[in-house]
């Protein structure tokens, strides 16, 4: 990608990060709505957000589209064609995949759904102890191949793009193949998740971690981006260096783990000045639209 081409900067507004690590998150469809708009206003083309349903607990087989519908169909009113998709839960004996996956459709007949989530593979999730070992956790983030098959299916023919998240160099092939093969007919986004001093999973964060998912990625036309979950991906030089090789960003309170409490838009506001730092403008909805496509600006 040129080194003109505008940024797309994703907020990531919640995850699981509750007010009492953070009290600017946003939990609420009132407060994702909220933050939401004025995180759009602040540079954001991309939002995500997860609801208080669990995601590992191990028994929650689905998750309801409602509260997803509620906040987002006023963000949609008032910044139409901001690119908004949810979370799932995780995959195990207690659910399947059409359970897993099921708000995505009920989203779409309400008018909400503006993007997909895909996540073509399964990763060990757990932290690094005290002497540095990883922990005993047996959570266990899970999706065939056949679970990915599922998720793919469903968004082409929604024809809605998909967003596809990379845990590591497994999750990298599977996403280049899709896309290579043709079936991602409505486009999306490849974006990397990098492993911080706190998470054993994936790459770190390091220009040498970079270089490996991009080695994997090839030529593939769709964008990439880089975010990294339990820290600060600008606090990091692969920030920057995804910026000057043409990736974009993700940043937001479901990743921040840095020093304070910052507000989304704080956040944001930190990405746009480094963005404009390696001169390159952040990227309007219509911009994000067209190159989601693999194209350029529109």
């Amino acid at each position: 990608m040129p080194h003109e081409t505008p940024v797309i900067l994703e907020v990531a507004i919640n995850g699981v990060t509750m007010p009492e690590r953070n009290p600017n998150v946003p939990r609420t469809p009132q407060e994702v709505a909220r933050d939401g708009i004025a995180c759009i206003d602040a540079g954001a083309s991309i939002v995500h957000n997860h609801t208080d349903d669990p995601i590992f607990d191990g028994v929650t087989p689905s998750h309801s589209a409602a509260p997803y519908i509620e906040a987002w169909k006023p963000i949609l009113e008032a910044r139409p064609g901001a690119f908004l998709y949810p979370t799932m839960t995780g995959g195990g004996p207690h659910t399947t995949i059409e359970q897993r996956y099921g708000h995505i459709p009920e989203i779409a007949e309400a008018g909400a759904l503006t993007m997909g989530i895909v996540d073509p593979g399964s990763v060990n999730l757990g932290r690094f102890e005290a002497d540095g070992a990883p922990d005993a956790a047996e959570t266990v983030y899970l999706n065939s191949y056949a679970d990915t098959r599922h998720m793919v299916d469903t968004c082409v023919a929604l024809e809605a793009p998909i967003s596809f998240s990379i845990f590591d160099g497994s999750f990298m092939r599977a996403a280049v193949a899709y896309v290579r093969s043709g079936r991602i007919r409505f486009g999306g986004q490849i974006k990397l998740y990098f492993g911080s001093e706190y998470l054993p999973l994936g790459l770190p964060a390091t220009p040498a971690g970079l270089e490996a998912y991009l080695d994997i990625l090839g030529d593939c036309e769709l964008p990439w981006s880089v975010a990294l979950p339990g820290g600060d991906i600008l606090a990091t030089p692969v920030a920057r260096l995804a910026l000057e090789r043409g990736g974009h960003l993700r940043v937001g309170l479901e990743d921040y783990a840095g020093p304070g409490t910052p507000t989304n838009v704080e956040l944001l506001e930190s990405a746009c000045m480094l963005c404009e730092e390696v001169g390159r403008p952040v990227a309007t909805i219509a911009q994000t639209k067209a190159l989601l496509r693999g194209g350029t600006e529109g």
